[in-house]
């Protein structure tokens, strides 16, 4: 039997996750049917991750501060370098990253789990038997605000680690706050930016649409809901880790 093949429920999961995508891609015209939604998602998925992201990018930021100074204890060295080192790795790397890794749990575990309570009790199969086209009033909207809001979360993120690793600086007494932009300054490159936004783009594309698709094809009551949720999460951020490796390797 194929189904009993190695690998051929991975390659299930997948054709049934690109038919997904699919049914999305073509509901994404019917705009009048997810408008609502839409804009709901934007502010669960935007606004209310920005207290997590601010909290994310200051850490993130000083940790790598005090680190990288630490690192560099040295004469060598001018002390400006920190600056650049600490504003580089924050925007082209770790701004999207741990943020993505952090929204996965946070975003991605509650798609899922809306998503998949609404399988269980035949809330989806009720919109459908009305006429309803389930994806577009699920789906989309989802996945749409992942791919809209992920790119600002990203910059609150940059911006509030490159603040973080200046304040830390500063209270420490490793480096003036000037000497810290002066070295952000010396290696910062509008690429990195673009780099850094398609980063963001495609991670909440992989978040969103794993998480939906999870949820979406959920069974088996509350112990379901609570697999389909976990699955999300791990998937969502082992995905996202090989994304940034694949990104890395075409576009740097």
């Amino acid at each position: 039997m194929i189904s009993n093949l190695p690998g051929a429920a991975g390659l299930e999961q997948f054709g049934k996750y690109a038919q997904l995508l699919y049914q999305a891609l073509r509901s994404s015209t019917e705009i009048s049917t997810y408008r609502k939604n839409l804009f709901q998602e934007f502010v669960k998925v935007g606004y209310e991750s920005i207290p997590i992201i601010f909290l994310v990018g200051i850490f993130t930021g000083a940790v790598l501060t005090l680190q990288t100074a630490y690192q560099l204890d040295t004469d060598i060295y001018p002390s400006t370098i920190i600056g650049s080192i600490v504003a580089q790795s924050i925007v082209i790397e770790l701004a999207a990253v741990i943020s993505a890794l952090v929204l996965a749990g946070k975003v991605g575990a509650r798609i899922s789990t809306e998503l998949g309570t609404m399988r269980v009790s035949e809330q989806i199969d009720a919109l459908e038997s009305m006429g309803f086209n389930s994806v577009s009033f699920l789906v989309v909207p989802r996945i749409l605000a992942g791919l809209l809001m992920f790119p600002i979360l990203y910059i609150t993120a940059a911006v509030f680690g490159i603040l973080g690793g200046i304040t830390a600086g500063a209270v420490d007494g490793i480096l003036p706050a000037a000497e810290f932009l002066e070295g952000a300054r010396a290696f910062f490159f509008e690429s990195d930016i673009i780099f850094g936004f398609i980063k963001s783009i495609v991670f909440g594309f992989v978040i969103t649409s794993i998480s939906c698709f999870k949820g979406y094809n959920a069974f088996g009551g509350a112990e379901g809901v609570g697999t389909a949720t976990t699955q999300a999460t791990v998937l969502s951020c082992i995905f996202v880790l090989l994304a940034d490796f694949a990104l890395a390797a075409i576009l740097l």
